[in-house]
């Protein structure tokens, strides 16, 4: 049986030229070579590429998910992917063999769908907001989780085949989950592995302009899109009382309100209710599907 073969998506936006280099130098040094590296240019130039390395410029922003899909799509017409690595475009690989332990984790269990990587700052810190699960005392800790890191993670391309892509209406915000609910529902694990380390700075959410509307709205979706009819109400309910909580801005208030709201009433279809062994399955993982 041959070694399944690796393919890097980067997105950006023009605006890291040197952190894109650096991040690509970092690829480019790995024990296991990529098969195949796509840079998406998200509505923006990009700058000069080494060989070997395909450049995709879209017209407009179609925001992370846009621009994950398009790279997808560009790797499907390539070829020669087994493994789907994405990476943030100011994000560094420090260990030269990520791409061969990623490698072995897919040979040794057919079921692995996504390893999520973990993110460190240049001083080894892993923020809370970036361990994928409720009790996140340890980021250190292996084990399966019910969501992942969208700055590092490699994903099968033969589950993406079965639960489908990106959710290209959400742009930015809870896409991760997204993915990560379809493939629970169809059977896939979700693994973190805090040895495999993407390097990026600490940084705040809310650094994005659209962060408390994006969130909110998607939040929605997810649970139109997603959960059984019971849990709609509760899921949403608990959310609402936690950014109450934990929301210190009125104007974040507001934003969050709006896109609630919005969320409400537009449609992001197709509505496929994860199967109730699904909700039993993420609440045995630690996290069921409410909060």
């Amino acid at each position: 049986m041959r070694q399944p073969r690796v393919g890097v998506a980067i997105l950006t936006m023009g605006n890291r030229p040197a952190e894109l280099g650096e991040l690509l130098d970092s690829v480019e040094k790995q024990s296991t070579p990529a098969s195949r590296i796509v840079v998406v240019g998200n509505g923006a130039p990009l700058p000069s590429l080494p060989d070997g390395v395909t450049g995709v410029e879209l017209p407009e922003n179609l925001g992370v998910t846009g621009g994950r899909n398009a790279a997808i799509a560009t790797l499907r017409e390539l070829g020669d992917v087994d493994i789907l690595v994405d990476l943030d475009d100011d994000g560094l690989l420090i260990d030269t063999d990520v791409f061969t332990r990623l490698v072995k984790l897919y040979e040794e269990d057919e079921e692995l769908g996504v390893v999520s990587f973990r993110i460190a700052d240049e001083q080894g810190r892993t923020a809370r907001r970036h361990v994928p699960r409720l009790r996140a005392s340890d980021p250190m800790r292996r084990g399966y989780v019910t969501t992942f890191l969208g700055g590092g993670h490699g994903i099968s391309m033969k589950m993406l085949d079965q639960t489908g892509d990106w959710p290209d209406a959400f742009f930015y915000a809870h896409e991760e989950t997204d993915l990560a609910w379809r493939a629970l529902d169809h059977g896939w694990k979700i693994l973190y592995e805090p040895e495999l380390v993407l390097q990026h700075p600490w940084t705040s959410p809310t650094r994005h302009a659209v962060f408390h509307r994006m969130v909110a709205r998607n939040r929605v979706w997810l649970a139109k899109r997603h959960l059984p009819a019971p849990l709609v109400p509760l899921y949403l309910g608990v959310w609402t009382a936690l950014t109450l909580l934990r929301t210190r801005s009125a104007s974040g208030l507001r934003a969050w309100f709006g896109g609630f709201a919005e969320g409400v009433r537009t449609p992001c279809p197709p509505r496929r209710p994860m199967r109730w062994r699904t909700v039993w399955r993420m609440t045995r993982l630690g996290r069921p599907p409410v909060i």
